[in-house]
């Protein structure tokens, strides 16, 4: 990714490397990419006004659908919005030389004011307050992904094979795809095959400041481009089948002094090696992790993960190097000390998993919350521990009724977000399933 930092700078690189087309994206609130295509002699005009694209597109449903009463659609007009470029995003496209790619925040109007509710500048916010109170943020963004063939829909191969050598790269794609994200400044550092047929996993170095959402977002457009150009599908669908394992994220963070980078959840003393302020923002997290649900697990689709003794936690526990629990804490004595959010379903927004997760540790910092000792034992088999949200309208419910955290995210977003779901929910009931079919029809 480049660090040229003006128009006219970016745009002569661009000529110079032939680069034609450049895409102007921004993620909407459900993490899907929305763009325009800018030809390079429109490009310097665009980028130093913004591209305008209509404002509600941060608004849209997972189906597109124009969802009413959300604060950005009729209420203002169907106005459009203009995509402002963060230049340092900008990265060409290894697959197609001749197109380029940008990260888009939108801004209202003439004066160019930022929508509150997009997911990015909520991102920025919470980094803004990290930064007010003397922290720097790093986090690691954990996706797990499933390839099928594009024409049958089916697994590549069959059978459980985590971490087997044979099947981590069964295909070449895997091997061209790796290529494909160091090229586009990924600095990956591990790959394998995950739990179930023809799932994978490749993670990349963790990252400071919005780098790693922004990472994130684009990881997962990739990762669905590339393999759809070769005749494959990829996807991140939190449970693609039951009884097969879930596509989880798993959110690592940790926070430094800003200035002096000092990791600010170590602390050598402690019998854990966890300082005062990391246990607190760990019970932060814990304390919201309710209205977190909803913006950890998005969709529908997602409440199908969590399920007990599947490594996708179902309880709001904690733990040290636990693995069955929501929040494991990698106590590494030392400046990687962080922590692990295991809650994250693969259909997260990473902006607003991660600006969230954030705000939630904030909070516990600022309200220097407690934080009780986890129970001898797997956390997961912890009863006494309150059990997620069982469905989606549940943790909106939860969401919207945690005055802390939505004072925090802001009604416009939280009015927007939870009537965007909502809406999708209405769509989902009037679908009659397969399963009420075949139950139903013969037998009444």
């Amino acid at each position: 990714m480049t660090q040229i930092s003006t128009v006219d700078a970016v745009a002569e690189k661009l000529r110079e490397d032939d680069v034609r087309y450049v895409r102007f994206e921004m993620s909407d609130i459900m993490g899907i990419p929305r763009s325009k295509t800018v030809p390079i002699g429109a490009f310097s005009s665009f980028a130093k006004k913004g591209v305008n694209m209509y404002g509600g597109t941060l608004g849209l449903d997972s189906g597109s659908y124009v969802v009413p009463d959300t604060g950005i659609a009729e209420e203002v007009g169907y106005m459009d919005a203009f995509l402002i470029p963060d230049l340092s995003t900008l990265t060409v496209l290894p697959w197609d030389r001749r197109s380029a790619s940008l990260i888009c925040t939108p801004h209202w109007g003439q004066n160019r004011v930022p929508l509150e509710q997009a997911p990015r500048n909520l991102l920025q916010v919470q980094l803004d307050k990290a930064h007010a109170m003397g922290f720097s943020v790093k986090s690691g963004h954990e996706l797990e992904f499933y390839l099928y063939d594009g024409e049958t829909k089916e697994p590549l191969f069959a059978g459980q094979h985590i971490f087997a050598t044979a099947r981590n790269h069964y295909t070449d794609f895997i091997n061209d795809l790796m290529d494909t994200l160091t090229e586009m400044g990924f600095e990956l550092t591990t790959h394998n095959a995950e739990y179930a047929p023809s799932q994978f996993e490749i993670n990349f170095a963790p990252q400071d400041g919005m780098s790693g959402a922004d990472s994130a977002f684009r990881f997962k457009a990739i990762v669905k481009e590339f393999a759809a150009r070769n005749g494959l599908l990829a996807t991140f669908m939190s449970k693609p089948q039951l009884g097969l394992a879930g596509c989880g994220y798993h959110l690592h963070m940790g926070l430094n002094d800003a200035n002096s980078g000092e990791n600010k959840f170590n602390d050598p003393d402690d019998p854990d090696g966890l300082s005062e302020m990391a246990l607190q923002f760990t019970a932060g997290i814990l304390a919201h992790t309710n209205a977190l649900t909803a913006l950890m697990a998005p969709t529908i689709n997602c409440y199908h993960r969590f399920q007990k003794g599947s490594f996708a936690p179902s309880r709001a526990t904690w733990g040290i190097e636990d693995r069955t629990a929501l929040l494991r804490m990698k106590a590494s004595r030392d400046k990687a000390t962080h922590l692990e959010m295991r809650g994250g379903a693969g259909m997260a927004n990473p902006y607003l998993f991660q600006a969230a997760t954030l705000a939630a540790g904030l909070i516990g910092i600022e309200q220097k919350l407690t934080l009780a000792d986890p129970k001898p034992g797997l956390a997961e088999d912890d009863a006494t521990a309150p059990a997620l949200p069982q469905t989606l309208g549940e943790a909106l419910a939860c969401l919207e009724s945690d005055t802390d955290l939505c004072a925090v995210l802001g009604d416009p977003f939280v009015r927007l977000f939870t009537t965007v779901k909502r809406f999708e929910l209405d769509r989902a009931q009037q679908h009659i399933s397969d399963w009420e079919h075949n139950e139903y029809l013969e037998l009444y």
